[in-house]
């Protein structure tokens, strides 16, 4: 009979003796076997424990059979013979979880009996002859096996759910190829498909589907044991297998891992949206059986398309598992894929594909991200609506459709531009969710939902987005033994030792860096394509077991760990790695020592729509920053960051630096969590030195700023400050915590003692690693006691005072700045100049306390401070005050005058000067209006009939104003209040005006030319040369901005709206302030300050001048007619007058706003009190 199954056993064995082998006896080949060592596991018909075998297919039939050998020996072997749905497998015996051999149901083409108690399968290509114990028997396999052919045969279209028949449609395994088996002397063909792994003799029996065994791999785990090796164990059995290489390796392993995981997973919701017939498909490239899906475009995808999905960010869309991610999955979600689904999606999506730009299942990486790009970030292929390029019909029209259940129709009008969150003009419903709600549409909502933040499909001008690449890269070459570690999927956790890095030939040519087992193969073991490179790492020397090494991060998550033991030639590989992968426009990167180098998607400036694509280098403390629309690189010192912190699921790191904010998002996890912590350590204190600090602004380490503010707020008084001792343990601890992270630590009274901040502040000057003074110009420092000329001591000490670092003498500037203030206490704290000179001396210099010399120069330095120092009489009088203010501040905290639930704010009347001050408490319902009648009230002023008193917040830094509504909370104003910003009670001189204008004017918006800046921001993009025109739009819900001037005369209003908009800000969103600071050299005198802040917290900031007076009054009314509903200026002030409370004028000049610090600990001040009003009067 032809294509028989292979020959006898082997001879000389006795057929009795059974044999732990992968083959029954009547299948077994001599050239497969080789003994197993007496140590090894037990084999696939031997059973580890007594247990039951793995869970399968349901069984639809099980029986004792004898099986005859192909070769038509007489001698039978008795099988236990299982089918189900799939397979007719038999085994040794009823208990073995691991088939002989298993036959796939659909490649069985008949089933006949074939003489007494005997029967034959046929498939295409074999046959396989058993014998039951009786003709009924055998009659009950014959009628059960043809049912169930019959009906595979019957759902031929679909699958089988091994998916490696060449029967049906079938689509290739996710893993396939020859593997060495323990135990065995000829390697078998094993694949990974779905939750499934296979084994076969050889190629041809996976080509025809009949196989030995399968492994479920819910009950797998796989575990790597040495360079090529690896198990997979399951509670039966261990399978021990070998690759022909590192990287084979690794490649076996991930695919089984990824099999468990789909064996783990829940196959439920997948076969609910497979119900389908169009989401049987990938709706990209058409793969069958698609298990991934995008949740805000409705579409079902494979796993290849669902990592280039990814890629794209969650701007674009939202990736999820239909088997892993069960909790996204609810019911209304199905239900929106059923409706819509990849057939309706495509219709908009892919309406207008050219065959030679469409995808299959067999394309590339790059084929299919250059795919997805054009298809879903720039809509390249999209069924334009009829109302493209008109935002206001387009909203009108999506707020009419989520009242329907035409899903079509608000896709599309919602990927072309319409709004989500878009004015429907209903109070009720005020945007086209509650319209949705209130229609009682709920799949509307849930599609509203889920695309709350999704960002409309752009086709950039002049560039494709495809790749960060617009020019070839330069073409570098380089070759040499490295030494290489297996690839990684997750960041390296432990130091390496050297036994684990295997030395590999490596090459870097042609765009490709490949690693081959010597110099004298031709084929690599693998390769890495450089524009695949997302990240390249310099670590520390000795940070594994190999002197030198460096980390290779590719776009699919994957991990390359390279070294060397001769520290130049890394240099060598890092620089050419590094000229191969980054842009040309960042080259100006290379020439930096940098630890890190790489692209990163980042948002900031005006475009926070859109995430770019940046290049960053960390070089020591200082990040680098080449950015997508500028040629030179940016430096942003991590040390003296203003804040830094993550936001989301770690998803967004943010940066901010002077009040400028650059957000870097995770699109990939591996790389940017190395990025991450990179910069998290960089920004810390990273040594001993003044230079290794946090800084402030000032230069001054925030330690010592920290220290000094808590003293100088809650310690001036104290008795013996400086002198006493805090205790030891408490002392150490702070000091570790300040070093690590002074940005994180926050000092509060009742928390931390005066002393052990105060011994703290001494011990790391103590400690500090080339003193204070530098241990190069110590000695003179001392020398210049011995002058006995005052004048010409006080000239040296300047002389000195300027060759010291920057960073040492602004410390040394602010330390005797706080000695100074501490001496003037000495009546009440006992601490006079010479007693801080006999304690401080010593510590600066870093002496025994032997020499005088030091405590003279301390001495003199405080006592003639402001000589020294060249302090002006305006700073010595700002310091007196802040003095006198906290004085007065705790003082008013002991009398016990404060109440709780009120904070006590200094606001000013009409200018901001000493006599004009008024310090009042603030309760947490107050508003403005209020506010501006209790200032009114104290000054005993009559307001006239048209006096339109208001209260204003006022930036110095800005020189901007902006007048607060009259129902305004104070405050939330203050939670928000830097320290160049105060209140002020005035008149507002242009109201009248406004309501004048407001009253006249016909229709809601407003439009018109203003010459437009944007403040320069960390990113150094936007228009920071200058003020340019542009035309904007303001109605009731956004602010537009057209790059194109047009002219009323030339086109009516109404069509400007058909317009497509470069800019476009919700009005809700803007803080509109009057005032444009002199320094930006603004065109006209009439001006605003704008500030945006958006749901996720992402600032801008932009400047608008107007051309008179008169258009100024206009925009502003407008501004705020739009922001309050139309509601400028209380109707009846008398009664708001009237109502109010009178107030405790026992507080005199009482001010609880911090008097130092940055914007943000005031904040948090402001936040605490809000909480406990007792806090501040603790923390002061």
């Amino acid at each position: 009979m032809a294509n028989k199954e292979d020959a006898e056993p082997v001879t000389g064995r006795p057929r009795s003796l059974r044999v732990n082998s992968l083959f029954s006896e009547d299948e077994l080949i001599e050239d497969y076997y080789d003994a197993p060592p007496a140590n090894s596991p037990g084999t696939l018909g031997d059973r580890m424990d007594g247990t039951a075998a793995a869970p399968l297919s349901p069984t639809i039939k099980a029986g004792w059979l004898d099986k005859n050998p192909p070769q038509g020996s007489y001698i039978y072997q008795k099988r236990w013979v299982k089918l189900d749905a799939d397979h007719l497998r038999y085994f040794d015996t009823e208990k073995d979880a691991y088939s002989k051999r298993f036959i796939p149901v659909s490649s069985i083409s008949r089933i006949a009996s074939v003489g007494d108690q005997k029967f034959e399968v046929v498939t295409n290509n074999r046959n396989f002859v058993f014998r039951a114990e009786s003709d009924a028997d055998r009659n009950e396999w014959i009628r059960t096996l043809q049912q169930i052919a019959e009906e595979r045969k019957s759902k031929a279209l679909e699958r089988t759910s091994t998916s490696l028949t060449t029967n049906g449609a079938a689509d290739p395994a996710d893993k396939s190829g020859f593997l060495e088996l323990r135990g065995f002397k000829h390697k078998l063909f094993v694949a990974v498909a779905g939750d499934k792994v296979f084994l076969y003799k050889n190629a041809e029996d996976y080509r025809l589907g009949i196989g030995i065994t399968y492994i479920e791999m819910n009950v797998g785990n796989v575990k790597e044991v040495d360079r090529r090796g690896f198990d997979l164990t399951t509670p039966y059995r261990i399978f021990s297998f070998s690759a022909d290489s590192d990287q084979e390796k690794e490649e076996w392993v991930e695919a089984m891992q990824q099999s468990i995981a789909e064996a783990l997973s829940n196959s439920e919701v997948a076969e609910r949206i497979w119900a389908v017939e169009s989401n049987r498909f990938c709706a990209d490239c058409g793969s069958p059986k698609p298990d991934w899906a995008s949740i805000n475009l409705c579409v079902v995808i494979c796993k290849r398309c669902a990592g280039e999905h990814r890629g794209l960010g969650p701007g674009i869309t939202k990736v999820r598992s239909l088997k892993m991610d069960r909790k996204v999955w609810t019911e209304e979600l199905i239900e929106l894929f059923h409706q819509i689904g990849n057939a309706v999606a495509n219709q908009f999506w892919a309406a207008n594909v050219p065959p030679s730009e469409a995808i299959t299942p067999a394309s590339g990486s790059q084929e299919r991200r250059r795919f997805l790009i054009a298809k879903y970030r720039e809509g390249k292929y999209r069924r334009y609506h009829p109302l493209f390029g008109n935002q206001e019909e387009l909203d009108r029209a999506l707020c009419a459709a989520v009242t329907t259940s035409d899903l079509a129709e608000t896709q599309a009008l919602l990927f072309c531009g319409a709004a989500v969150t878009c004015a429907t003009g209903d109070p009720q419903c005020p945007t086209p969710l509650a319209l949705a709600e209130k229609s009682g549409q709920r799949l509307q909502m849930e599609f509203l939902l889920h695309n709350k933040t999704s960002e409309t499909p752009r086709l950039e001008v002049g560039g494709s987005e495809e790749k960060p690449y617009s020019v070839p890269l330069p073409s570098v070459t380089h070759n040499g033994f490295l030494y290489k570690t297996p690839s990684m999927a997750k960041p390296v956790g432990e130091r390496k030792g050297q036994e684990e890095f295997s030395r590999r030939w490596c090459t870097l040519q042609d765009g490709v860096l490949s690693y081959y087992e010597n110099d004298r193969n031709a084929v690599p073991n693998g390769e890495i394509k450089v524009e695949e490179i997302v990240c390249l790492v310099n670590n520390p020397p000795h940070a594994h077991g190999i002197e030198s090494t460096f980390e290779v991060y590719i776009e699919s998550e994957r991990l390359y760990l390279f070294g060397l033991e001769s520290p130049d030639s890394a240099r060598e590989w890092l620089k050419s790695i590094a000229k191969s992968f980054v842009h040309p426009r960042a080259e100006e990167l290379l020439a930096l020592d940098f630890e890190r180098i790489g692209r990163l998607h980042y948002k900031g400036g005006l475009n926070l729509e859109r995430a770019k694509e940046g290049w960053f280098a960390l070089a020591g403390s200082t990040l680098h920053v080449c950015f997508e629309d500028s040629e030179r690189q940016e430096p942003l010192q991590l040390r003296k960051l203003q804040e830094l912190s993550i936001q989301g699921d770690n998803e967004v790191l943010v940066l901010v630096e002077r009040r400028r904010t650059l957000y870097i998002q995770g699109e990939r996890k591996l790389d940017f969590l190395g990025w991450v912590h990179a910069i998290q350590k960089a920004a810390g204190g990273s040594g001993h030195t003044l230079a290794e600090q946090q800084l402030t602004e000032s230069d001054v380490p925030l330690l010592v700023d920290r220290c000094i503010d808590y003293i100088t707020q809650c310690g001036l008084t104290s008795e013996g400050i400086y002198r006493k001792s805090g205790q030891n343990s408490k002392t150490t601890s702070l000091l570790e915590m300040l070093r690590r992270d002074a940005r994180s630590v926050r000092l509060k009274e009742g928390e931390h003692q005066v002393d052990d901040v105060a011994n703290t502040l001494k011990r790391f000057f103590r400690d500090l690693g080339d003193g204070l003074f530098t241990g190069r110009w110590g000695q003179d420092w001392l020398r210049a006691t011995a002058l006995e000329d005052e004048e010409a001591k006080i000239g040296e000490y300047r002389r000195l005072l300027g060759t010291l670092p920057t960073v040492n003498r602004a410390t040394l500037k602010a330390l005797i700045n706080h000695l100074f203030r501490v001496q003037r206490f000495s009546g009440e704290n006992q601490m006079n100049t010479h007693n801080l000179a006999i304690v401080f001396g010593p510590t600066l210099f870093q002496t025994d306390g032997k020499d005088y010399k030091a405590g003279r120069v301390v001495e003199d330095l405080i006592s003639h401070y402001v000589k020294i120092f060249n302090v002006n009489d305006q700073e010595m009088k700002k310091q007196q005050d802040e003095i006198m203010a906290i004085m007065k501040m705790r003082e008013a905290a002991s009398s016990g005058t404060q109440q709780a639930g009120d904070f006590i704010c200094t606001v000013y009347l009409e200018e901001k000067k000493t006599e004009a001050e008024q310090h009042v408490k603030i309760p947490a319902t107050m508003t403005a209006e209020e506010l501006t009648f209790e200032i009114l009230d104290r000054r005993k002023i009559v307001t006239k009939e048209k006096d339109y008193w208001s209260c204003f917040e006022v930036n110095e830094r800005e020189e901007a104003e902006r007048p607060l509504h009259y129902s305004e909370k104070v405050l939330p104003i203050l939670h928000c209040l830097g320290t160049e910003s105060y209140l002020v009670v005035k008149k507002q001189m242009s109201m009248e005006n406004m309501l004048i204008y407001l009253a006249s004017r016909v229709g809601d918006c407003k439009h018109g030319m203003m010459k437009f800046r944007e403040e320069r921001n960390l990113l150094g993009l936007g228009l920071s040369t200058g003020f340019h025109d542009r035309y904007f739009i303001l109605n009731h819900t956004c602010l537009r901005l057209y790059k194109e001037v047009r002219s009323l005369k030339q086109r009516p209003p109404p069509l400007e709206n058909s317009h497509k908009p470069e800019k476009e800000w919700p009005v809700r969103n803007l803080k509109v302030y009057l005032g444009i600071k002199k320094k930006l050299r603004p065109p006209t005198c009439w001006g605003f300050t704008v500030f945006y802040e958006n749901e996720k917290h992402e600032k801008q900031q932009w400047y608008l001048c107007c051309d008179t007076q008169a258009d100024l009054r206009e925009w502003f009314a407008t501004f705020l007619h739009v922001q309050n509903g139309g509601a400028l200026w209380p109707s009846e002030t008398s009664k708001v007058r009237a109502s109010r409370s009178p107030q405790d004028s026992r507080l005199g000049n009482i001010s609880l706003i911090p008097l130092r610090g940055n914007e943000s600990e005031m904040r948090n001040s402001v936040a605490a009190f809000a909480t406990d009003p007792l806090t501040l009067l603790r923390n002061v």
